[in-house]
Parts: structure tokens; C-alpha cells; sequence
């Protein structure tokens, strides 16, 4: 109760006085969080990306986030700024455009042939079923999700980005009092709903990695270790299950 009640007086001041100094605390606080998510989201990237460039993105999020907070909208903070830390971090992402546009193609047709395996039998696709829709087999079919990981998550988080610049994540399940004018609110309530729909529909193994992953905040490690997999497999029936949830939004917001 003491840690809330000193994080709200420093809200408090900080809103009141816009105090550099005050600035300066609230971002040292809310930094453990930034290390936190960027290692999690390290987790589903190649090697090639560095830890540190992740958290210097997520530390721009966190300061915009401290500056546009307004703690009388009855929120908590780490709920308003853990969106936009990691949509900082997608961004420098994309602002580096080393994703080839071969490999994007290929996220393309992934999740073209989801869309036209779940359309025909009416439910989210298996894993054999997609690796025959494509003219491979399974391996084939794991390694084609290993490669197309990284596109995968980017292209879901543009699926996910209203025309007003607005922003709907998998864990924005619960509705967000912001000061939205009433049509964003229910733009983004649709989206949130179609997410909770997807996740409904996946089978278990997927649903339980989306759900581990965005609501438990646990590492593609720590979920391997629960369901006894390796963490590479995890991160294939990650991207697919962002896959199926991506061309069921899409699909939506198409008609």
C-alpha cells in the first residue's frame, strides 16, 4: 500500500509540476519494466537483434508515455505505457527494414493459406493441413514459420493499427477508459473482440502459448519449460497462432 500510495503522490507532483527532476525519477522507476519486456520480446526475434537496441527504443515509448499519462482516467500506468513501449520497439524494428521482401512474401502466403483453410473447414487450421495446403511437409512447414517469425509479428501489429494512429495488442483485452471519442472506442472494442474470438478458436497448445506469452508475461523459455517443449518449437506455434489471429482481423476489417 505504501509503494501505491508513493508511485500516485509522485504521479501527482509530476502532473502538477512537470518537474525535470520529478521526470527523471518516474523513468528510473518504470525502467526494470522497459529490460523486461525487451528481453521477453528478444525472445521471438533472430539473433541478430540486440537486447540493447530494444531497450533504447522502449525507453523512447517510456518517456512519451510518462509525458501524455493522465492518472485521473482511474488506469494504471503500467497498463497505459507497456502498449507503447513495445510499439516503440516494433517500430524501430521496422524503421530498420532489414526483413527481405522474400521473406515478407512468404509470411504472405502463410497466412493467405490460413485464411483459406479456416474459411473451407471452419476452424483454425492444423499443422499438416497447412504444410499439404503449401506442398511441403511438417518440418518443412516449422522451418517456413522460423523464417518468417519476425515479418509475422510486424505485419500483425500494422493489422493491428487504426487509421487514427490508435493501437489494439493481445493483452488489450479488457477495455481501456481513455479519452477516445466514442467511434475509436468501439473501433478498438471490435478488434479487441475479434482477438478474444481467435484465441477461443485456436486449439489448445496455441492458445495456451498466446496466453502464457501476452497475459502471464512469461519468456518462450519459461513456456517451453511448462508444456515440455524446446523454445524453438514454442516460437513456431507462436507465429502461427499471430498467423491465424492476423488473417481472422484482416479478413474483418476487409469487409
Amino acid at each position: 500500500m505504501k509503494a501505491i500510495n508513493t508511485a500516485a503522490k509522485s504521479w501527482e507532483a509530476y502532473v502538477r509540476t512537470q518537474s525535470p527532476e520529478l521526470r527523471e525519477q518516474l523513468l528510473m522507476e518504470y525502467l526494470p519494466m522497459v529490460r523486461r519486456l525487451a528481453t521477453r520480446f528478444l525472445g521471438t526475434l533472430p539473433k541478430s537483434v540486440r537486447l540493447d537496441d530494444l531497450v533504447s527504443a522502449g525507453v523512447m515509448g517510456l518517456l512519451a508515455s510518462i509525458d501524455n499519462f493522465d492518472p485521473t482516467l482511474g488506469i494504471k500506468f503500467e497498463t497505459y505505457a507497456m502498449t507503447r513501449i513495445r510499439g516503440a520497439m516494433v517500430d524501430s524494428l521496422r524503421e530498420l527494414d532489414w526483413v527481405p521482401r522474400s521473406i515478407r512474401q512468404k509470411a504472405r502466403k502463410l497466412e493467405q493459406a490460413v485464411d483459406q483453410i479456416t474459411r473451407k473447414v471452419g476452424r483454425s487450421p492444423e499443422d499438416a493441413e497447412l504444410a499439404e495446403h503449401l506442398g511441403l511437409n511438417v518440418e518443412e512447414y516449422r522451418e517456413l514459420l522460423d523464417e518468417v517469425n519476425v515479418a509475422v509479428l510486424l505485419s500483425l501489429d500494422d493489422t493491428l493499427k487504426g487509421q487514427d494512429g490508435s493501437e489494439s495488442y493481445l493483452s488489450d483485452s479488457t477495455p481501456d477508459h481513455t479519452t477516445n471519442g466514442q467511434d475509436e472506442q468501439l473501433e478498438e472494442q471490435e478488434v479487441r473482440d475479434l482477438l478474444v474470438d481467435g484465441l477461443r478458436d485456436m486449439p489448445e497448445q496455441e492458445r495456451l502459448v498466446v496466453a502464457l506469452y501476452y497475459y502471464e508475461e512469461l519468456t518462450l523459455k519459461e513456456i517451453g519449460e511448462i508444456l515440455g517443449l524446446t523454445e524453438s518449437r514454442v516460437s513456431q506455434i507462436h507465429s502461427k497462432a499471430l498467423l491465424v489471429l492476423r488473417a481472422r482481423v484482416r479478413a474483418r476489417l476487409l469487409k
